[in-house]
């Protein structure tokens, strides 16, 4: 049954003795998959590049042509059809009330606050905005209480004359007041809201807020009343041209440019427009980004990095894959006069163009991640999910996409937080790192399996359970059952196969043969990390940061345990507990695979690691075993695994666009990993312009691969992505967002306590514990974290790869 109660003190107390005191028989490993210090900080330095500079050091004057993908929707951010042209806008004309630094946290902006605080807690919250005096709207009018009100009454979702896209966060308040003066304003919350530094941004007048028909129609394409360092002159959708212009009734530090010119390019033109001279910045991928380099010349490759161009340069000679491929490479020559001379030329003269430019790049705060549709169909069983999940490499696939570009390559081990992001913890240990014998274990659980493959043993578990996972209905996390005679997806419809992937590779020896006794030790090593993690957090909290009081040494002892059972576990999957790759077989008086006995002392060097490497990955290229390349690998293809004799082939959906190889070239690495494990995918190549409307949205697909953006207010933003499908009243399913059709009450119970907790540490924990329910449901595994790749103009400063950073557009400018 779903878990609607939360369970008391004492009774959670007991259920986690019992799984401590399981993981004491097993044999320790000091590794922990989470966020060091070291790591947290090289993601923050790789989350940005902007080249910064001090405004004095601008000119003054100048414009940006700034490459965007389409024209904006709308100019209202509230509206359902606003997208990254409209953010990009009203981040320029509109109050920011809160910003957000390099680590994903809100700060005050003091351009139009003087402060902003929670006031009152008891009986009900209280936030008092004191609003800078200086702040005024561009028809002269102060910012004030009765533009915080009509935005509140707009977006409430009381009144059905305003088309909102969201409400989240202003349906919690009970009344919206002016305070002490004309200058300060009290909002007042009818439940907590955690998330309140969210609300009130973008700002908007009281002029469109005021009226439905402004808010619906007046501020689609026009949006006269501003208060920004910039103002919109205007639109010209036949040019497909934003024009923005400085703001001359703007009180804080003046834009340094006179005008952004936001210009729709397609992203597979922008190279071209780049070599054009016709953009100023653009965000591009990556072979435009190899072009750009490419045009610094060869020696470039072999010079230091200018820190003036940021992160920008080729990789260091040698590397096939740099952004400066086959730069300084002999061409032969060629006849003059000849078509392949013409393009010679213009690529010459494409590459002086070039020249001008550098390319800054970070990990952009986004991650793609590999969807399993839980609705219906084979991966409506947890277990099956679960065996995909552990048959993906995603170090490897980090590997594949971040490497090249010289950015930190680590999978990304949240779905709240991005790596660096304040709080970020790896909690996909309660999944498991990628393992082909835990892999096949699972289908063989849930009756797929290759031919001759014998039946389950005897004492098999029915299900390998994953910590976090309060009861087996929860732990199989489907929102609703298949409908019966619901027809199977295996195969895609009108035959639009582009390719099959075909059953190879090999297996590592370890992929046959698990022991049921073998797999319940797995789940419950596991299961006490969960819990030795979370008992950490607690000690951690009532140390109140004191590294000196007897609850953070208890803290510090509960994570190395954690670690010790999540070693144990690695050793355990990989087959390591009998052979640790020294001729050491197995333990004296013991079964050979058997694991030692925990020592009764913490080991005196736990913070060393010991054994997998932190993300978890425990194979090579080949599915071997660390430690073991070349042995134990049997010869042939893995056959297909089968259940009532239908093979096991899930539907691949992957965008066909030119600006999508790169997810294609993921797809495929995916498909010989789940070919490892004897499940074939059929890989169906879809038009980009309904990728995801008519299939991810619409469940159209077994696996696919997207984007979902970070933010810096998870428990509100990611919310609808993971919420439990609800049954409507016509019998269809309200999904939201998740489009996976995954999810459980108790993920949902996490979120609603998290958004309403306003002790920030306790809200962090309580999404922490979301995310490993999230992990564990396996319907979505991130990856990694998207590069992000911005070619400006050498001389451009305070511009490029933002990351989590809100943008200071009246601080962009030219160098002197």
């Amino acid at each position: 049954m779903t878990d609607h109660v939360r369970p008391g003190r004492a009774a959670r107390r007991g259920r986690r003795a019992a799984a401590l005191m399981a993981a004491g028989v097993l044999l320790p490993l000091p590794a922990l998959a989470g966020c060091d210090r070291d790591d947290a900080a090289e993601a923050v330095a790789a989350s940005q590049d902007i080249a910064p500079a001090a405004r004095a050091r601008l000119k003054d004057g100048g414009t940006v042509r700034w490459a965007v993908d389409a024209m904006p929707g709308t100019f209202n951010a509230f509206q359902a059809d606003a997208n990254g042209a409209t953010a990009r806008i009203t981040g320029a004309v509109l109050p920011t009330l809160f910003t957000v630094d390099g680590r994903g946290v809100p700060h005050r902006n003091a351009d139009y606050l003087d402060a902003a605080d929670i006031s009152a807690r008891e009986p009900r919250q209280v936030v008092t905005y004191k609003i800078n005096p200086r702040a005024r709207w561009s028809d002269g009018r102060a910012v004030g209480a009765a533009d915080f009100q009509a935005q509140w009454e707009a977006l409430r979702g009381k009144d059905n004359a305003y088309w909102t896209a969201r409400n989240a966060g202003y349906d919690r308040i009970d009344k919206v007041e002016q305070g002490a003066g004309p200058h300060e304003v009290k909002v007042t919350f009818g439940r907590p809201y955690a998330d309140w530094q969210s609300l009130f941004t973008p700002l908007y007048s009281k002029s469109v807020m005021g009226d439905p028909n402004a808010f619906n129609d007046g501020a689609r394409e026009q949006l006269p009343v501003v208060a920004g360092p910039f103002a919109v002159q205007e639109r010209d959708a036949d040019d497909g041209t934003v024009t923005l212009v400085r703001n001359r009734k703007w009180w804080g530090a003046p834009a340094r440019l006179d005008r952004l010119v936001l210009t729709v390019v397609p992203g597979d033109k922008r190279a071209a427009a780049l070599a054009a001279g016709a953009l100023d910045v653009a965000e591009i991928d990556h072979a435009a980004a190899q072009r750009v380099a490419a045009a610094r010349g060869p020696a470039s490759s072999h010079a230091p990095k200018d820190t003036a161009d940021g992160n920008a340069g080729p990789p260091p000679a040698g590397r096939d894959d740099a952004l400066a491929d086959g730069a300084g490479s002999a061409v032969a020559p060629r006849a003059p006069g000849s078509a392949q001379a013409r393009a010679d030329v213009r690529t010459a003269a494409d590459s002086v163009s070039l020249r001008g430019y550098t390319v800054r790049k970070g990990l952009e705060p986004a991650y793609t991640q590999l969807a399993l549709n839980g609705g219906t169909g084979p991966l409506a069983d947890a277990r099956v999910r679960r065996a995909v999940a552990r048959a993906i490499n995603r170090q490897q696939l980090a590997d594949t996409v971040l490497k090249p570009l010289d950015l930190p390559a680590r999978p990304l081990g949240s779905h709240l937080l991005m790596s660096g992001q304040q709080g970020y913890q790896d909690h996909s240990e309660v999944l498991g790192g990628q393992d082909t014998r835990a892999a096949r274990a699972l289908l063989a659980d849930a009756g797929w399996r290759a031919p001759g493959d014998g039946p389950q043993q005897a004492g098999q578990p029915a299900e390998l359970p994953a910590p976090g996972a309060a009861s087996p209905a929860e732990r199989h996390g489907s929102a609703a059952p298949p409908k019966a005679g619901a027809p199977a997806r295996h195969a895609p419809p009108g035959g639009r196969v582009e390719r099959a992937r075909p059953v190879a590779a090999v297996a590592p020896l370890s992929a046959v043969g698990a022991l049921g006794s073998e797999l319940q030790q797995d789940a419950l090593l596991r299961q006490s990390a969960s819990f030795y993690k979370e008992a950490a957090a607690d000690r951690l909290a009532a140390a109140g940061g004191d590294t000196g009081a007897p609850e953070y040494a208890d803290a510090q002892r509960y994570r190395r345990r954690a670690a010790q059972a999540l070693g144990a576990a690695e050793l355990l999957e990989t087959g390591q507990a009998a052979d640790d790759g020294k001729g050491r077989g197995a333990p004296e008086g013991g079964r050979p695979g058997a694991p030692a006995a925990l020592p009764a002392a913490d080991p005196p060097d736990a913070g060393q690691d010991a054994g997998p490497d932190a993300d978890g990955d425990v194979s090579d290229d080949a599915g071997q075993p660390a430690g073991k390349k070349g042995a134990g690998v049997r010869a042939g293809a893995v056959p297909t695994v089968k259940k009532d004799g239908k093979p096991l082939t899930l539907r691949f959906v992957l965008p066909d666009g030119p600006g999508a190889e790169q997810l294609r070239a993921v797809g495929d690495r995916i498909s010989e990993m789940l070919a490892r494990i004897g499940v074939q995918t059929s890989v169906q190549e879809v038009g980009d312009a309904g990728y995801f409307r008519d299939h991810i949205a619409s469940g159209d697909y077994d696996l696919a691969l997207y984007t979902w953006p970070g933010t810096a207010y998870p428990a509100t933003d990611a919310r609808p992505i993971y919420a439990k499908p609800q049954p409507a009243a016509d019998g269809s399913l309200t999904v939201e967002q998740n489009y996976t059709r995954v999810g459980t009450d108790r993920i949902d119970q996490l979120f609603e306590q998290a958004a309403s907790e306003l002790d920030g540490d306790a809200a962090h924990r309580l999404m922490a514990r979301a995310d490993s329910r999230i992990w564990a449901v396996a319907a979505s595994i991130p990856l990694y974290q998207r590069p992000e790749l911005v070619a400006t103009r050498k001389s451009l400063a305070n511009v490029g790869a933002f990351g989590f950073a809100t943008p200071r557009f009246q601080d962009i400018g030219y160098r002197k």
